[in-house]
């Protein structure tokens, strides 16, 4: 199994583990009680890290994104500059083979002895 394949499988294994737990919670299936959250100072402690963490992380993902989307050029690659170039030299061509006088027609040849 390839890198990119084990990434792919384990992203959509955590967002299904995250929709099942945010269906739980919905149909109030898994709900845990206020009291018990604030009354345990190591279950505060350790969902208040938690949850910094995953910000972090969320926001180093997203300037990431963003950074790429502003540093990105924006004009096109050498190649496609090449291509451009190529095309307007073939257009210029074009034209003057348009402008130049057409060939003359194939004439009869000559009759021999003829002067």
């Amino acid at each position: 199994m390839n890198a990119s394949r084990a990434v792919l499988l384990f992203w959509t294994a955590l967002i299904v583990g995250l929709l099942v737990v945010e269906f739980a919670e919905i149909t109030r299936a898994f709900t845990l009680p206020v009291a018990a959250a604030f009354g345990d100072p190591y279950t505060l402690v350790f969902a208040l890290v938690f949850t910094t963490i995953l910000a972090l992380v969320g926001a180093i993902f997203i300037g990431i994104y963003f950074s790429a989307r502003v540093l990105r050029p924006q004009g096109f690659t050498r190649f496609e500059e090449e291509m451009l170039r190529m095309r307007a030299e073939v257009h210029e061509i074009r034209a003057a083979l348009d402008r130049s006088p057409p060939p003359p027609a194939p004439t009869d040849r000559p009759k021999e002895g003829a002067p």
